[in-house]
């Protein structure tokens, strides 16, 4: 969520008219985070976040807007976007794609108690009950074909040890996404920065930007590699956090013996996706206003972690 394309309170006001909010009474860019432009919005009606996509074409925006309005009509812990005078979710501001989302009190979680991750297995197994009824399809942007060429454009920038590692994970995920494992809408990102919580309750599940088609496991696998892994150098487990949010999870939606087998491999997958982001963004960044790069080592050690130490579910 940092600043690429600026936006000023004359821009916003005018762009405003299409909704039935009322008028400009505040604007404050968003600095965290890395991959759209966001500002923090009030008007008399309500306060949002204003988010212009940089990456996503306009033509995917409704699977993304879409989504996120069927999950909070289905009770999920998401924010609906508001749709114009006409209906619309999304229009053309400064030449992006952009749209307004209702703004969510609550704060992300640094360091997660059980408690919280036990509370965030729960949503994301209700929201993947969810989206199983959304029929709207879109292939993940951040899969397998993406890793290889994310791979090779980072290949420079690293040691041979390195370029070692990532050689053997594309290989050993050959074939990853042709397995016959439950999936639909999934939300692909959902770190502790996307989670907002009021006191112990998950009071919303925000920046879709990586949703897509793809195994509801794999989501989850993402969401354990965040969120019960410890940080520092020598990133470990955090077996009582895995085990309140893997079981909050099961005991909502239970996962299938295929599921449990993958398990493994999936939490490899999730690590590898991360760490070819992290090393892409980190040496091809792009340019903008307020930027923010994640580190790429952390998820290189979570990946030698999984190797080493896999972990299995039953």
């Amino acid at each position: 969520m940092s600043v690429y394309t600026p936006v000023t309170a004359e821009d916003l006001d005018a762009w405003l008219t299409r909704y039935a909010v009322g008028g400009l009474e505040e604007l404050q860019p968003i600095a965290s985070g890395i991959e759209n432009t966001n500002y923090f919005v009030r008007a008399p009606r309500n306060c949002f976040v204003l988010t212009l996509y940089e990456r996503l074409p306009a033509a995917e925006l409704p699977f993304y807007l879409n989504l996120m309005a069927h999950l909070a009509r289905s009770g999920c812990e998401v924010p609906a976007p508001e749709p114009d005078r006409t209906g619309a979710l999304f229009s053309m501001l400064n030449g992006k794609p952009a749209s307004l989302v209702a703004w969510v009190e609550g704060r992300p979680i640094d360091a997660p108690a059980p408690v919280q991750a036990a509370a965030v297995g729960d949503a994301l197994a209700r929201l993947h009950i969810a989206s199983s009824t959304y029929r709207t399809r879109l292939t993940n942007r951040r899969g397998p074909a993406w890793w290889r060429q994310a791979a090779r454009a980072v290949k420079p920038f690293i040691d041979a040890d390195q370029a070692a590692l990532l050689d053997a994970e594309l290989k050993f995920q050959t074939g990853f996404g042709r397995g016959k494992l439950p999936k639909g809408a999934i939300h692909g990102d959902l770190f502790c920065d996307n989670v907002l919580f009021a006191d112990d309750r998950v009071a919303g599940i925000i920046d879709f930007g990586f949703a897509a088609t793809d195994f509801f496991a794999y989501d989850l696998a993402i969401t354990v590699n965040d969120w019960c892994v410890t940080g520092g150098n020598d990133p470990a487990v955090d077996a009582d956090c895995a085990a309140a949010l893997i079981g909050a999870y099961d005991a909502r939606r239970p996962m299938t013996p295929d599921e449990c087998t993958a398990w493994p491999a999936l939490l490899r997958a999730a690590a590898l996706r991360f760490w070819l982001s992290r090393l892409y963004d980190m040496h091809l960044p792009r340019s903008g206003e307020l930027t923010h790069a994640h580190d790429p080592a952390h998820f290189e050690r979570i990946l030698r972690e999984r190797i080493a130490r896999p972990a299995r579910i039953h």
